[in-house]
């Protein structure tokens, strides 16, 4: 096991605590052949920096989301994985969350989304807009739960505490009609993790947090083992969820990916498709900002 960190007293500490060698770059832990597989946790403009040489000496990467600083670095990863066949897994965290896993099976037709992630303030991840640093979880399970193309985005957002946004609201439509509406802030008094949605017949819950699903149905959607709430109409079941700490989840499966050269279960291809929907988001938020400028500007 090798700690790799331009700080070399920082990766001798971390490496001394795990019983690992520390090395100050990628190019001294290249001269090592033991390297199989690596999780890549750097700010996000240096993905392709850190991930292009790892994936061309043959070693299988985890890199954190978002997957890369643009579509176009994201592009260029894509293509070093597929022509050295490489696993190469992003860390959209979520995925592995039980709440969410136990909510996949529960999909029919989602048609309304209401997601709130709210943190409090601190200095991590600075270097990207909350829309790539919150809200991009979100993005990626809303657009696997949908499984439909973005028609129109509308956004607005507002830097607070930092020179980036750091409180963001969206609306999305998408084609088969579902609409999202997604708040994320990261100056919050409160931390909140939660994801709401409609589809026919069933009002579904997730709180990310305590990693757990209820399921409120009508009609033909009531579960066998429901109980009924204060409206003898409606149900109330809970899926059986077993807690998994969602970041030892997420490296097990990379780990098993590895091993059995299997496509992961978050695909450089699904990161991409979060990322590109997350910049569309700060693409719209500059435009709104635009029109605030100008209507400043406008006479009276």
């Amino acid at each position: 096991m090798a700690i790799v960190d331009a700080d070399v007293a920082r990766a001798d500490m971390v490496a001394r605590e795990y019983g690992a060698r520390a090395f100050g770059s990628i190019e001294q832990l290249l001269t090592r052949n033991e390297i199989h597989a690596a999780s890549i946790a750097v700010p996000t403009i240096h993905h392709l920096d850190v991930a292009r040489p790892l994936l061309e000496a043959g070693i299988d990467v985890l890199i954190e989301k978002p997957v890369a600083f643009s579509l176009r670095d994201t592009d260029e990863l894509i293509a070093i994985a597929k022509k050295s066949q490489r696993v190469a897994q992003v860390g959209h965290l979520e995925r592995f969350n039980p709440a969410v896993r136990a909510t996949l099976p529960l999909i029919t037709r989602p048609m309304f989304f209401e997601v709130h992630r709210l943190s409090v303030f601190t200095a991590r991840s600075l270097d990207v807009d909350v829309v790539l640093d919150l809200m991009i979880h979100d993005l990626d399970i809303v657009l696997t739960f949908v499984n439909s193309p973005v028609k129109e985005i509308r956004a607005v957002g507002l830097p607070i505490l930092s020179g980036k946004v750091d409180i963001a609201n969206v609306r999305m439509e998408f084609e088969s009609g579902c609409v999202a509406n997604l708040t994320a802030s990261r100056v919050s008094t409160e931390r909140v993790r939660k994801l709401r949605f409609f589809q026919p017949g069933q009002y579904i819950s997730v709180d990310y947090g305590r990693q757990d699903v209820v399921v409120f149905a009508v009609g033909d959607k009531v579960a066998p083992a429901s109980k009924p709430s204060v409206n003898p109409q409606i149900s109330i079941s809970k899926p059986t969820i077993t807690a998994e700490e969602p970041l030892l989840a997420e490296l097990k499966s990379f780990l098993d990916a590895v091993r059995r050269r299997a496509l992961p279960i978050v695909s450089l291809e699904e990161g991409r498709r979060a990322l590109s929907v997350a910049l569309d988001i700060l693409g719209a938020i500059g435009e709104h900002s635009s029109r605030l400028e100008m209507g400043k500007l406008s006479p009276q």
